[in-house]
């Protein structure tokens, strides 16, 4: 809104000429969505308090702890992330932008996904919530308009081909099953942070770093000169999602002030699907899927215990990890959960680091 608003009457207010950089802008979200959510946070935990008397269901199955220690405890903590990206995206983002419009869509029909299945866990007190089915074809009709949509922005020489780490312009053609593909990494993405989501501060900080590489790499690939020079693929206009990442960051850092141990609030479903969602929309947009999969190396981790852990129960009888998702394994051997948290948050930044080295290495 700024950037159409206040760039125009640059040539009158020198100052207004800021609102020609994205680093400008990107620092601006960032900043709005953390003042946001220290603003708003502790009226919306509030509310959620005066609404949910008994907080979010807990698994009778899980850690014994969580009975007693999170018992009570808000959920649907998401919709400050969302409140906050919002506004800030809104506010510094160029809204001509179809990446920004393509990219929202995903994080916050997601969202709604997740704000669908929290009520529902809410008003039936279990920890049930939407149907797997009916979800995931939610998941799948939103991801792939958005596949779609995201394939006639870009340059028809890349737009159906994955980009490989590594390797200079090599593509994988799919033609046109690759929407299917951008589907994939979407949905993926949304239930892989999901399953994250079981500790305080636990996905939402991975999420943050992997943010931070994708905004670098919007940057990077969004600007002629710089994919030129690392022989990424170009892809014009995809550099204004930095401005949504930083915002996303921001707005990740304020909720984190209120889930930091003991959490005031969980961020539920309405959080965790959104932000997965919005980390594979970018990850499709920028033409690094495969580089979110190691960025996101935590949350493919954890979403392969899960796998495994049905797959080998049902085959045997028997189970490979003492719980499911695997940050509940540890719980189980007896680690504290700062423990858990901090070391998982150390392989996130590992992880990132080697994310950012397949920019060069090639």
């Amino acid at each position: 809104m700024l950037y159409l608003l206040l760039l125009p009457l640059s040539p009158y207010v020198h100052g207004f000429n800021l609102f020609r950089y994205i680093t400008f802008r990107a620092g601006g979200a960032c900043l709005t969505a953390l003042i946001i959510s220290f603003w708003v946070g502790p009226k919306l935990i509030r509310l959620l308090k005066s609404m949910q008397r008994h907080g979010q269901p807990i698994r009778t199955d899980g850690p014994e702890r969580h009975l007693i220690e999170k018992k009570g405890t808000p959920t649907m903590g998401g919709t400050l992330i969302l409140l906050a990206l919002a506004f800030a995206t809104l506010l510094w983002a160029d809204l001509s932008n179809q990446y920004v419009w393509a990219t929202i869509m995903v994080t916050f029909g997601y969202g709604a996904i997740g704000f669908a299945d929290d009520f529902l866990k809410l008003t039936r007190r279990n920890t049930k919530g939407v149907s797997g089915r009916v979800r995931l074809l939610g998941e799948g009709a939103i991801g792939l308009a958005a596949a779609v949509w995201m394939v006639h922005l870009m340059p028809p020489d890349i737009a159906t081909g994955l980009a490989v780490p590594l390797f200079k312009n090599l593509l994988i053609p799919f033609g046109f099953l690759f929407p299917l593909v951008g589907l994939f990494v979407m949905m993926g993405s949304a239930n892989a942070v999901n399953f994250t989501d079981g500790l305080d501060g636990l996905a939402t900080v991975p999420t943050m770093i992997a943010a931070a590489v994708f905004a670098l790499i919007a940057y990077l690939v969004g600007n002629k000169i710089f994919a030129g020079y690392l022989e990424l693929n170009y892809v014009p206009g995809v550099g204004e999602l930095t401005v949504f990442l930083a915002g996303l960051i921001g707005a990740g850092m304020g909720f984190l002030w209120f889930n930091a141990p003991p959490a005031a609030v969980f961020m539920g479903d309405t959080g965790s699907l959104s932000l997965g969602g919005a980390l594979g929309a970018v990850a499709v947009a920028t033409k690094n899927e495969i580089v979110l999969a190691i960025v996101g190396g935590l949350f493919v981790v954890e979403t392969i215990s899960v796998i495994v852990q049905v797959f080998w129960f049902k085959r045997t009888g028997r189970r490979v990890f003492l719980m499911a998702p695997l940050h509940h394994h540890f719980e189980k051997k007896g680690w504290a959960e700062p423990t858990i948290v901090i070391r998982f948050w150390i392989i996130s930044m590992i992880l990132g680091l080697v994310g950012l080295a397949t920019l060069k290495i090639r």
